[in-house]
């Protein structure tokens, strides 16, 4: 008599045992671990949509608001039409600084901004930008996030949920001294995104980034050890808790979160140390005690340092461009503050062989209108409908200008650029398609754009 052995996978067993209850435990297993997995790999790099220009993101915001007919865009007949009466009780307003055609491309740069004229032929001005809104906060948040009515996740996060990030120590998207009003966090957060993709605050708009302290980041009372036993304790724990929803990424977001603070105690603190940078370097950048160019300067050396060491996005803060009054005083306090350490940096990206996959960003939430309320003419109020902005490196043109505002710089007219076309051109760079670039939340799926936005293809190099 021949014996027939049927050998039965430990699956089937699993499925066939008391009416596959087992199978079921081992697939609730399965997906648990899977998710624990995902856990772990929220923040790896990605490939992008398609190759990218860009690897990297920095934005030098301005906020406030800087007045084109201040830096980047000449207005010879606004000059001329001086101290015309235009609405109710407001007077046209000239430029306070002179003109001059500057580098081999020839762009307008003014006097103002000596430092960026030096780099005039790394800058492609976007001259005909527009916006939705001209009051700070919502466009801030418009300006950050693609919104001003909703709470969404912001640009950084957007990148960082694209394309991850390389280096496992430190956060993949940093803001530098963020404002603390005008949307706050909401301009640096993750919205419904996994909490992994926010951004980490350093310093806030009023506290100098050298004196800067990060929250949480050092255990005066735990070694390294002890805090690694605890750290593990409390992570068994946040484990077991995200067991019961594996699809929720809020916990694994959380897991990550205090991994990457842990693994961040030595590293960050090395990456924030500017004293190994050599003289020649902190001169460049303006920095020194007494200087008003020390804090962005320092900033902007901090953004370098950052993304060379892997970080996906890095945002600089300035303020305060909003002169209604007293707009020259207030505009060369800006310009003595942000001028030199913006030029150095676009400078230090070339000489490292940076910029070219570096995106650079430079500008405010909306500008400034050519007339003013201010019977000496030293004032413009806020301009949401022309404005200019600046990209430099990453696979835009150099030397270039794009669009133009009308002659007395009230509104685009020419290659008019809205914020949603920006926010599209910036992904498109960095290798996103911002269609594609979609998370889906509350049974729809999102995105940065929402369901605006063109690729501005004039800039692209």
């Amino acid at each position: 008599m021949n014996e027939h052995h049927h050998f039965t996978s430990r699956r089937a067993a699993l499925k066939s045992a008391t009416c596959g209850l087992g199978y079921l435990a081992f697939a609730g297993l399965a997906q648990v671990e899977a998710a624990a997995s995902k856990a772990v790999s929220l923040l790896a790099p990605k490939p992008p949509h398609f190759p990218a220009r860009a690897k990297r993101l920095i934005f030098l915001h301005m906020r406030g608001g800087p007045s084109a007919m201040e830096t980047f865009e000449p207005k010879p007949e606004l000059d001329r039409r001086s101290g015309e009466k235009t609405r109710g009780n407001r007077w046209l307003t000239p430029s306070h600084w002179a003109w001059k055609r500057r580098g081999e491309s020839g762009l307008w740069v003014s006097d103002l901004l000596r430092h960026q004229a030096e780099v005039a032929d790394e800058l492609c001005v976007l001259s005909g930008m527009h916006t939705d809104i001209s009051n700070h906060t919502p466009a801030m948040l418009q300006l950050h996030t693609g919104s001003f009515q909703f709470t969404r996740p912001s640009l950084g996060s957007w990148v960082l949920y694209g394309l991850g990030t390389e280096n496992n120590d430190l956060p993949g998207f940093v803001s530098l001294c963020p404002p603390v009003i005008n949307g706050g966090a909401n301009n640096y957060g993750s919205a419904f995104l996994p909490a992994v993709y926010q951004g980490v605050s350093v310093a806030d708009i009023r506290t100098p980034i050298k004196d800067a302290r990060i929250r949480n980041l050092e255990n005066s009372r735990l070694d390294s050890d002890q805090q690694r036993q605890q750290l593990d304790l409390i992570q068994s724990m946040n484990r077991r808790f995200g067991q019961r929803d594996p699809e929720d990424t809020r916990v694994d977001g959380v897991i990550e979160s205090y991994e990457r603070a842990f693994r961040m105690q030595s590293a960050l603190p090395e990456i924030m140390d500017l004293s190994k940078e050599s003289q020649a370097t902190l001169e460049m950048y303006g920095i020194g005690d007494g200087k008003p160019s020390d804090n962005f300067g320092r900033q902007c050396l901090l953004a370098r340092r950052m993304i060379e060491s892997g970080v996906r996005h890095v945002e600089c803060c300035d303020e305060f461009w909003d002169q209604h009054k007293a707009l020259k005083k207030g505009h060369e306090d800006r310009a003595a503050a942000v001028d030199q350490g913006t030029a150095a940096l676009i400078k230090d990206l070339r000489q490292r062989g940076l910029l070219d996959d570096t995106l650079v960003v430079w500008g405010g939430e909306f500008g400034r209108t050519p007339d003013t309320s201010q019977k000496n003419l030293d004032g413009r109020d806020h301009n949401a409908n022309g404005y200019t902005m600046w990209l430099a490196g990453g696979g835009v043109k150099r030397g270039f200008q794009h669009g133009a505002t009308d002659e007395l710089g009230s509104k685009a007219v020419e290659g008019r650029v809205h914020l949603h076309d920006l926010h599209a051109t910036i992904l498109h760079l960095m290798g996103l398609d911002h269609k594609g670039l979609t998370y889906r939340y509350a049974g729809r799926d999102f995105r940065l754009t929402d369901v605006h936005g063109r690729v501005v293809d004039e800039v692209l190099a």
